[in-house]
């Protein structure tokens, strides 16, 4: 008589819940004394506890103190552009959404030291955050500048655009909203455009319907920089969240 012990060992792993795929890695990085601080005294002020899973929908006027656009800046890195198109922008109040404490930490010592009061700061997963959180049709704006791109083929599946994330981001998107991404990397770049002009949600401001000149809005990024270095051209895709389709 055969055991079932291999029968019963498939059926527990088909029925074991599978680890979603993200589009990152969580590195420990040390804090600096600075950061660290940061993250005990200011996170109070610039920080929204989201927890994980559902919950209540974000209340983007309680939040902000005011009724005002709301852009959502996803893996803000370090926070360099971040409190640059905050104080740049006064009129629009920025939900800036990272996963690495160290990048988190620094940008709450910016906001500190130039008392910018239009950006609120979440250490949280971007894609959990907009499934659970965000209301529908709530955003303004989203801005997401030089991802991972996880150049080879076999982490393609980890990037953070793909088909079913723009799918997302339209429906917490307002008619008129606008998607800007931004790469230095070509392969990522070419995806990122056929993934989102293949959502009919939204449509290229690209007379050419491939890249845009970089927006006045976007500040240049130690990433950019850094791929400027090595060579690499960096790609602007801008689109707008058209109106629902009528019933």
């Amino acid at each position: 008589m055969k055991s079932s012990a291999p029968q019963e060992k498939d059926r527990a792993a088909e029925s074991a819940p599978r680890r979603p795929v993200r589009s990152f890695v969580l590195r420990g990085g040390r804090l600096t004394d600075g950061q660290r601080r940061a993250l005990e005294e200011l996170w109070p002020r610039w920080g929204v506890e989201v927890g994980e899973g559902a919950g209540e929908p974000l209340d983007m006027r309680a939040l902000f103190g005011r009724a005002a656009p709301v852009i959502m800046e996803i893996g803000f890195g370090n926070g360099g552009a971040t409190w640059r198109m905050a104080r740049a922008e006064p009129q629009h109040d920025f939900l800036a959404v990272e996963v690495h404490r160290p990048g988190v930490g620094r940008l709450l010592l910016r906001l500190e030291e130039h008392a910018i009061q239009n950006v609120r700061v979440l250490c949280a997963d971007a894609v959990e955050l907009l499934r659970w959180r965000i209301p529908e049709h709530s955003l303004d704006g989203v801005r997401i500048y030089f991802p991972d791109p996880w150049p080879k083929k076999r982490h393609h599946k980890r990037r953070i655009v793909q088909p079913a994330f723009v799918e997302l981001l339209a429906s917490r998107m307002k008619a008129g909203a606008i998607l800007h991404l931004a790469t230095d990397w070509e392969p990522y770049a070419e995806h990122m455009l056929e993934v989102v002009s293949g959502c009919p949600a939204f449509a290229n401001q690209s007379p050419e319907g491939r890249f845009c000149p970089r927006p006045e809005w976007r500040p240049d990024t130690k990433y950019e920089r850094r791929g400027e270095r090595l060579g690499h051209a960096v790609a602007d895709l801008v689109f707008r969240r058209l109106p629902p389709a009528p019933e």
